[in-house]
């Protein structure tokens, strides 16, 4: 739940005044309890930029964000109605969807236009290109988002998945495991994996980072999401916080370095270099891709979202597999002059 007392104040008084017989209070601006799907790290960036630089009050919002444990937590907080808008792995919400249709959540806004899934090894290892993964140890949290598209990987690949041994590892053990030789290859997002294992003194060149979307995954990655209830309640909320947060990854994009201040004074424990070198792997792999650069932040496009799809349902059955329209909501984007990017 969001830890802002002011914001939590805001949801329990209107109540309390409509039990009491009182007129509720009014409140100028709407508020949004946003959830990340990880730390305040670099990629966090333009949030807390557009937080702290005012961009959500210009747009009349009063918005909470918190951290999260995971890309899929965004989800399940989003659709506990506890959270009203998030940042979570869309190849995830197009499988939540799926299983909870009377509770879909929408994604409206690609941050990730390029997932950050990786196979994370070393060249020490024997780890160098996809097939090096077949007779070797995996460690991979059961609740990862890359290692949710394993399977996909492996078929992409033509990897024989019955000679690559699976362990199941925690978020924190992960990097030092591969760097202690415990397992030969993990699975991770590239920009934390990679900054990680430097950090637990492996060298750079014995550091192989395989990109999912370089070795045949089609998928987008990480995606704002909002509660259909909100969204159809406050639309204009909705397409502000999207201007806003528009607005910051542009100013990210431009200005790395002035933007990583912004996680700094949010997570005071941090590196700078550490993170100004996460953040711009995330916006230089991951955010500004040719993609994006042709078509504008935030924007899907169509075939390439079915082709998705379609990959998705190597690891999962559909009961209802949905169309393109049917998993992306464009309705509340930006205009495309304001999404536009070099």
């Amino acid at each position: 739940m969001s830890s802002n007392p002011a914001l939590a104040a805001r949801r329990i008084l209107p109540a309390l005044a409509l039990a009491l017989g009182l007129a509720p209070p009014a409140f100028a601006d709407t508020s949004i309890d946003f959830s990340l799907d990880w730390k305040f790290e670099g990629p966090a960036a333009p949030f807390l930029m557009a937080e702290e630089k005012g961009y959500f009050d210009e747009e009349g919002l009063d918005v909470s964000i918190d951290t999260g444990s995971g890309s899929v937590e965004p989800i399940n907080r989003v659709a506990s109605g506890v959270y009203d808008m998030g940042f979570g792995d869309i190849n995830s919400v197009i499988k939540f969807n799926d299983q909870n249709p009377e509770t879909p959540i929408k994604s409206i806004y690609i941050v990730y236009n390029k997932p950050p899934f990786a196979i994370v090894g070393r060249k020490s290892l024997g780890v160098a290109a996809p097939k090096d993964m077949e007779g070797k140890t995996l460690g991979a949290p059961a609740p990862d988002g890359a290692y949710a598209q394993w399977p996909i990987f492996v078929e992409a690949n033509g990897i024989d998945e019955d000679t690559v041994t699976i362990e199941n590892v925690g978020f924190p053990v992960r990097e030092p495991m591969l760097a202690a030789g415990e397992v030969d290859a993990i699975t991770g997002f590239s920009f934390s994996s990679f900054i990680n294992l430097k950090a637990n003194g492996v060298p750079v060149d014995d550091i192989t980072v395989l990109l999912m979307a370089d070795h045949g995954v089609d998928l987008y990655g990480n995606t704002i999401i909002v509660s259909p209830t909100f969204a159809e309640e406050n639309p204009e909320a909705v397409k502000g916080f999207l201007r806003a947060l528009n607005k910051a990854i542009k100013d990210a994009a431009a200005d790395p370095e002035a933007a990583v201040e912004y996680v700094l004074e949010a997570n005071a424990i941090l590196d700078k270099e550490t993170e100004l070198e996460r953040l711009r792997m995330a916006l230089d792999q991951n955010v500004v891709t040719d993609e994006v650069k042709a078509n504008g932040l935030g924007e899907v496009d169509a075939d390439r979202l079915s082709n998705a799809i379609d990959q998705i349902g190597l690891t999962f059955t559909f009961a209802n597999k949905p169309t393109a329209e049917e998993a992306f909501d464009p309705s509340f984007l930006p205009t495309e002059e304001e999404r536009a990017i070099e």
